[in-house]
């Protein structure tokens, strides 16, 4: 008998699935409990406008992740921190920090859990941290840890030779 899975039944199949099951499973077991209904014509075609409309929502989402993979990817983050000796941070930079970061910056809400930061980032430097947005995508947002008071001099010798440059 051919029926339609109305709900997910353990070594069966999932909700939605059309199967081909004994006559006395579907009638003593699956149509009794809800668990599935027999196929008809109407049952089979509301499954294939599910189907498209799954298959549609599934690529309006992988062009949304793609969208937002490029978007990640051109993304630099820069956090000041306070330095001691050898160029070791005081506190760490951790994926909780780099979450926050770019929801204030880019107006972007990334799970923490997606961004996948093996340990903390705990010296100055440039740092390259994969964010997992889908199964095959991780694009790569860039993190540069910087000294909190070495910046304003720096900015300050860009500016001066923004200025001179334009005169």
């Amino acid at each position: 008998m051919k029926i339609i899975l109305l709900q997910d039944v353990d070594g069966l199949g999932k909700a939605g699935d059309m199967k081909d099951v004994a006559n006395g499973y579907a009638r003593n077991y699956l149509l009794p409990r809800r668990l599935a209904a027999g196929a008809t014509a109407a049952l089979i075609a509301n499954r294939e406008q599910r189907i498209a409309a799954e298959k549609r929502r599934q690529e309006k989402q992988a062009e949304l992740n793609r969208q937002l993979a490029e978007r990640l990817q051109q993304v630099t983050l820069t956090f000041k921190a306070r330095v001691g000796t050898q160029g070791r941070l005081y506190g760490s930079i951790t994926s909780q920090d780099i979450a926050a970061a770019l929801r204030e910056a880019e107006q972007l809400t990334i799970d923490r859990r997606t961004i996948e930061l093996t340990d903390p980032i705990r010296a100055l430097g440039t740092f390259s941290v994969p964010v997992k947005i889908a199964s095959q995508m991780e694009p790569k947002i860039t993190v540069k840890v910087v000294d909190e008071s070495a910046p304003e001099a720096e900015t300050e010798s860009t500016e001066e030779s923004t200025a001179s440059a334009e005169e």
